[in-house]
């Protein structure tokens, strides 16, 4: 946890109120997952993305995706040279630690699934040449909400399954603004991010969440809870077992950030609506009155809570 705390130090030097989100991101990195953040424009997103990858001595890439952006403006390309009179591979953006794919929503579905095989297995294939991706890697996607009809595509159920975590970042606080002003007008402590967790540490982070232990008892709950969202009667899509994978691994992680070496029910459950919301689709009648947090809700609240907590 002491790790966690330097990043979420060094971020809070220049964003102000990100402790959740930075702590989520870390999980997200320790996992080998990806994130996909949802929130309104000029919340600072693209500085959150930028500010993490400092702190973890990341190379950082962004990709401002667009309807005319090709899958070759992401992976790379094989380009001749006519001094060489021969073929070099340049590899795209995708090819660095922490890439911030903007407004992923903008591109065209054929762009969209280039990013599919880097996601899932940390490699990009350029006209046959594979080319591997360093650790730490992670994909963090945008999407704005408010212009999600507008020129827009959606992203399909396979890419959506893809993403570890969906966070939304909502407006800050009101003491949180008057820190963001103030350190616009050069008051306070507005200072460049550092690096502060090496590749090194890191890698035994990932190491050591990996054994967090989760007994039968809270195990068989996590998977009532997503048996339940297949059987719900307002979810035509549930969750897959790539999604209860994902829940496992994140009550992981939330056990890591309070300290404890084994997962208890609370850990799920506080993770259930980053994790399973983008994973379940409502029914059209339901999607009407009610949105995916309200019915997970619904379904936490139908699984008995075991009294066992221990290791």
């Amino acid at each position: 946890m002491e790790h966690i705390n330097r990043v979420k130090s060094e971020i809070s030097k220049v964003m102000v109120g990100m402790d959740r989100e930075v702590e989520l991101l870390t999980i997200s990195l320790l996992f080998n997952g990806h994130i996909l953040l949802e929130s309104v424009p000029g919340t600072g997103k693209t500085m959150l993305a930028k500010s993490f990858a400092s702190s973890i001595d990341g190379i950082f890439s962004r990709i401002q995706f667009t309807p005319d952006v090709l899958p070759s403006d992401v992976t790379g390309i094989q380009f001749f040279n006519p001094k060489i009179q021969e073929f070099e591979l340049r590899t795209g953006p995708i090819v660095a630690n922490i890439v911030l794919a903007d407004e992923i929503n903008r591109a065209t579905p054929r762009t969209q699934s280039s990013l599919l095989e880097v996601m899932e297995e940390r490699q990009v294939t350029i006209d046959g040449v594979t080319v591997k991706v360093d650790d730490p890697f992670m994909v963090i996607a945008t999407q704005n909400p408010v212009e999600a009809q507008q020129g827009t595509f959606s992203l399909p159920v396979a890419q959506m399954d893809r993403f570890f975590m969906k966070l939304t970042m909502n407006y800050p606080s009101l003491e949180s603004e008057k820190e963001i002003l103030k350190q616009a007008r050069g008051i306070g402590n507005g200072h460049q991010t550092n690096a502060v967790l090496s590749h090194v540490e890191i890698n035994k982070l990932k190491e050591f969440v990996q054994h967090i232990k989760i007994n039968d008892t809270v195990e068989s709950y996590l998977l009532q809870i997503v048996r339940k969202t297949r059987q719900h009667p307002e979810i035509d899509l549930g969750v897959s077992p790539r999604g209860a994978l994902a829940l496992m691994k994140a009550a992981q992680g939330q056990a890591f950030l309070e300290n404890r070496e084994y997962v208890i029910p609370e850990d799920i459950k506080k993770m259930v609506p980053y994790v399973l919301g983008h994973r379940i689709i409502l029914s059209t009648e339901a999607s009407f009155t009610k949105s995916d947090e309200s019915v997970l809700k619904e379904v936490l609240e139908s699984v008995p809570v075991p009294v066992e907590m221990g290791s």
